[in-house]
């Protein structure tokens, strides 16, 4: 089998293969950008395997005028820049011991080796700069199959790994046949290591529920991680009735993490680590889906974008469905402006001011946002 692309072909990703080649070295592609390309969808990273040194992959690369950054040489890794892309170059590695969060690796020249360190089968794929794929242990037909897979022992690759237990729901929620279900050795392995999930740090807990999320409908395999203990570890009193009805409310809407984790609940910004900007667009998605604003109220508060999360998180929580119109009601709300100003009620100052302004721009919202400036100063 043979994948193909325009990334495949790009003329920096061609010419960096082949001065690992003319070097004696191999350079195979590997991982996400060869399962993405068999499954015909986009490649955005692309990660190269060597049997090459870092320090050779510097040398070979600053020789052949490419600039070097070296982003995780304690592992084999440097990110090399040809022809104005970023490869992600590293040696092909066994684990020689694992604490659950990191691992202490040697170089290797093997690809077999390589590929039993790897979490997935279908993850475990290599193709060489012709697009033709090398599968060591079996992992295309788990892809073909969308069956997510540990690569050997499944508890023995989550003990190295903890993380590993986020990332097999992820992976099914992602590219998993839904009408299969999860594999079962994996689940078990899951459910009887959920306690390794305290040990990982929450930024990193955190990425893989911002990617789970991110998925075309995450509310089967949450279902699954509350069945085998795992989510009631990393996102405590979620609810799963909501996220199952905001998932049919959603229709063709893109994916949107922010949106979900408003709607599961749970005190998310502290649990998660998540940036300052992101907690309050999560809580006032929640703050306004919980208060008894009309749909063209809540779109003046927080724009047409949050505004329509704020409604649909609202609707799904409540259980009412969505009210007629609410949509274009949002996008009104969104493009209005409060007909009031400070001039208008003058000679009022100060205290007096704000107070009456905030009475009228009450008033005004629970107009449905109708009051006319005339109305409102009456």
């Amino acid at each position: 089998m043979r994948i193909d692309g325009e990334w495949l072909n790009h003329p920096g990703t061609q010419a960096l293969c082949g001065f690992l080649e003319m070097a004696g070295m191999q350079a195979l592609f590997v991982g996400g950008c060869v399962r993405n390309a068999l499954l015909g969808e986009s490649v955005a990273d692309i990660d190269i395997a060597t049997d090459a040194t870092p320090d050779m992959v510097v040398n070979l690369a600053a020789t052949n005028g490419m600039k070097v950054v070296p982003t995780g040489l304690s592992h084999g890794t440097v990110t090399v820049i040809a022809g104005g892309k970023p490869h992600e170059v590293t040696t092909l590695r066994r684990d020689v011991a694992t604490d659950g969060r990191h691992a202490e690796v040697e170089f290797s020249k093997d690809v077999v080796e390589d590929a039993g360190r790897r979490d997935f089968t279908m993850n475990a794929l290599y193709a060489n700069r012709f697009g033709e794929v090398l599968d060591p242990i079996g992992g295309l037909s788990d892809l073909l199959a969308r069956h997510v897979r540990f690569v050997g022992d499944p508890e023995r690759r989550i003990r190295e790994d903890y993380l590993r237990i986020l990332r097999f729901f992820r992976f099914h929620a992602r590219y998993g046949d839904e009408t299969s279900g999860l594999d079962k050795e994996g689940l078990q392995a899951c459910a009887a290591h959920v306690a390794g999930l305290d040990t990982l740090s929450r930024e990193r807990v955190g990425a893989e529920i911002r990617k789970l999320l991110s998925a075309r409908n995450p509310a089967p395999t949450l279902q699954a991680m509350a069945r085998a203990g795992v989510l009631g570890r990393v996102l405590p009193d979620a609810d799963l009735d909501a996220i199952a009805r905001l998932a049919a409310l959603e229709g063709g809407a893109p994916p949107d993490w922010m949106r979900r984790l408003a709607c599961l609940g749970g005190a998310v910004a502290e649990d998660l680590r998540l940036s300052k900007a992101e907690g309050r667009r999560i809580h006032a998605i929640r703050r306004a889906a919980a208060s008894d604003r009309g749909a063209a109220a809540i779109g003046w508060e927080l724009g047409r974008e949050v505004g329509r999360s704020a409604v649909i998180v609202r609707a799904a929580r409540s259980g009412h469905g969505l009210p007629a119109g609410w949509a274009e009601d949002v996008d009104r709300g969104a493009a209005a402006t409060f007909p009031v100003k400070a001039q208008d009620l003058l000679p009022l100052a100060g205290r007096d001011l704000g107070a009456r302004l905030a009475s009228l721009t009450d008033l005004w919202l629970r107009s449905d946002l109708r009051l006319t400036r005339n109305e409102l100063l009456r």
